[in-house]
């Protein structure tokens, strides 16, 4: 098998016109709001061109369903000491020390403090990640009420759970489409006749490679090719071209499994 033809260019794959998704965007409304529509103007002295909203009938419901619930952990404070937090996100009471209690509406990028995109090299996770689980490792609060371990276990495996997705450029490409509104189906199949065929071949040679250095060889490919795909995904991520990302994402999940059979087969 040669290594031309394991090597089968796929940027023909990827050269076409997507349609660009919209930017995603979210609009994040201040307390002080509240306090002001509840005290708004009389119809009577609104400007001519005002538009007309019954904030009395809603106002409560806005506000629970498009402030994040972030703001409504920091509002409050610590469920055990009432301070305020330092920063965000607010896993960790710093006054008190203890867990609180996991704040859905924070991503994983807040978690480990890094900007949301594609691209983290020199973003170093492991450093954050160990310095969280020494602060919420269930073992460190055995002695604690059983709320605070609750806490402390579903913590724990949130801030696992957002290192192995974000460690991992697949599986934070993945995330990175959610967090946009764009969902994946990781098991589509792919009609591209020259991807197909490349695949086949390339399992063709796992199954046929009897040494560690003729998997050794496919495997050093197969990372190459990831790789290539990887940069092509964060192009599609800064063009917001959600679309060739996806075709991206599919391709990459092609090359990780072939890794993985490699990888199983050393």
């Amino acid at each position: 098998m040669s290594k031309k033809n394991l090597c089968t260019a796929f940027s023909s794959i990827l050269r076409r016109s997507f349609t660009s998704f919209p930017k995603h965007f979210t609009s994040k409304f201040s307390p002080h709001i509240e306090l002001s529509l509840l005290h708004h103007p009389s119809p009577h002295h609104r400007p001519p061109h005002a538009p007309t909203f019954d904030f009395n009938c809603d106002l409560r419901f806005s506000w629970k369903t498009l402030c994040s619930k972030s703001a409504v952990e920091i509002q409050r404070g610590c469920w055990n000491c009432h301070a305020l937090p330092h920063s965000a996100p607010f896993l960790f009471c710093d006054s008190c020390r203890c867990i609180q209690p996991v704040d859905g509406s924070t991503d994983y990028f807040e978690i480990f403090g890094v900007e949301r995109k594609y691209d983290q090299e020199g973003e170093n996770l492991e450093v954050k990640y160990k310095e969280w689980q020494k602060k919420l490792h269930p073992d460190l609060v055995h002695s604690k009420s059983q709320k605070e371990r609750d806490f402390a276990a579903e913590q724990s495996a949130r801030v696992i759970d957002a290192y192995r997705t974000l460690s991992k450029p697949l599986s934070r490409g993945i995330y990175l489409l959610k967090l946009n509104g764009v969902e994946i189906d990781e098991e589509q199949t792919i009609s591209d006749p020259e991807l197909l065929a490349e695949i086949l071949e390339i399992r063709e040679a796992v199954e046929e490679a009897t040494n560690p250095e003729a998997l050794n060889h496919i495997l050093s490919q197969m990372q190459e090719k990831l790789q290539n795909c990887s940069n092509t995904l964060a192009h599609a991520f800064q063009n917001h071209n959600f679309e060739e990302a996806k075709l991206a994402i599919r391709i990459m999940t092609y090359y990780s499994r072939v890794i993985d059979e490699v990888i199983k087969k050393l």
